[in-house]
């Protein structure tokens, strides 16, 4: 009987985790499924086109310069390799400007025929207009429509999603205030984090240790939201104030909270890891002549890399996944940061804050499933710097 049990309890943890593993996987496989329709979308906003005056001998925009025309920072077709001509924008809504509701029709059923006469009176036009409006005799020319390419997505320094008629999925942005704000994060916790698993583990008494790590793992358990009030409230006006800043949601406020958060993990697991320090290493080193803190950061330390760095990875995984905390400290601006002091915005707060205003199966949406999987890489590439690091280690001892 005892034996009987023995293997419907082996079937049943077999059968978990071959189900969890197929999950997980299908999951991945979810991810970058639905990440990679992005590059077989078209750049201008489906059902749309762009045309331009058929003297006109430009044939391709990049999704940057359509937003730079229309936004009018590019006037003169030359400055896109055509000719000298004034750029005329015309939108769908402008067409009232050209003629009057008699000759558009009561339902707009002449617009067609209007658009194409506009188009073809300016030589300098670019037109923005529903693709249906394109007739067959269309005296224009449109431009040509590519897909979305990947240099326009990793090496494009704009995020706009909702710009038009072409938005903008650049993301560069992204990617370093995710890396910025999550280094210094960790910057922050490490010393902190290293320091008290080290009082704790070495330094204090057992009735210390014992109030200690309770209060620590507690800290744990606050939801995130709760430090992203801490930090709206406490940390945001005292960096505004320090630093005299216009505004104090900045990436140093974002890399303090994240810091906070992270302390709670990474001393646990550190101190765990270093009370595990053989008691005969520690009195061997004594015996050899060695003081305390010689013990602690020649034998200990050395002897507790291994889990510091599982510590450090566990804390680096918060900081670079953290939602909802990051999103309310750092201003969510979409730039390239330069320094600490300004607004940025991370991958986990754009996914949090955009998602659910995503048309399913949209561009946008797709572009926000890309960038769970640039995050899922970076998580991957920190999981496996630190095993390789762990490995080193082992060896080495």
């Amino acid at each position: 009987m005892r034996r009987v049990c023995e293997k419907i309890v082996e079937g049943i943890l077999t059968c978990s985790g071959f189900v969890t593993s197929v999950a997980v996987l299908l999951i991945v496989v979810f991810l970058f499924a639905e990440a990679m329709g992005l590059f077989n979308k078209k750049v201008v906003e489906e059902g749309y086109v762009l045309a331009v005056n058929k003297a006109n001998p430009v044939r391709r925009l990049s999704a940057l310069q359509i937003k730079e025309v229309f936004d009018g920072e590019i006037t003169n077709w030359k400055e896109l390799g055509g000719p000298d001509v004034g750029v005329t924008v015309f939108r769908l809504e402008d067409i009232t400007a050209y003629f009057s509701e008699e000759e558009l029709g009561d339902e707009y059923e002449r617009a067609p025929r209007c658009v194409s006469r506009v188009v073809a009176g300016h030589p300098g036009i670019i037109a923005f207009v529903p693709a249906r409006f394109v007739e067959k005799d269309f005296p224009g020319r449109l431009l040509d429509d590519e897909c979305v390419s990947f240099g326009e997505v990793f090496a494009g320094k704009e995020w706009f999603p909702t710009a038009t008629p072409a938005p903008l999925f650049g993301f560069l942005p992204l990617v370093a205030g995710t890396l910025w704000v999550g280094f210094f994060a960790i910057l922050f916790a490490l010393p902190f984090g290293l320091s008290v698993a080290v009082y704790m583990s070495e330094v204090a008494g057992r009735r210390t240790r014992g109030f200690l790590k309770p209060v620590i793992e507690l800290l744990s358990g606050i939801p995130s939201v709760v430090y992203g009030f801490f930090g709206l409230i406490v940390v945001v006006p005292l960096l505004q104030r320090v630093f005299g800043l216009p505004v104090g949601e900045t990436g140093l406020a974002g890399s303090v909270v994240l810091a906070v958060m992270a302390l709670p993990t990474m001393i646990t697991v550190a101190e765990d890891a270093m009370r595990n320090c053989p008691r005969a290493m520690r009195e061997a080193s004594l015996a050899l002549g060695a003081t305390r803190w010689q013990t602690i950061y020649k034998v200990v330390i050395p002897y507790s890399v291994s889990g510091i760095a599982s510590g450090v990875v566990l804390g680096v995984g918060r900081a670079i996944g953290e939602t909802m905390a990051v999103l309310m400290v750092t201003g969510n601006a979409a730039v390239i940061p330069s320094t600490l002091l300004e607004p940025l915005r991370t991958i986990p707060a754009t996914i949090a804050a955009e998602l659910g205003e995503a048309p399913s199966g949209g561009v946008h949406y797709e572009a926000l499933f890309l960038l769970g999987v640039v995050l899922f890489f970076i998580t991957m590439l920190i999981n496996l710097g630190v095993e390789y690091i762990s490995s080193k280690t082992g060896r080495s001892k």
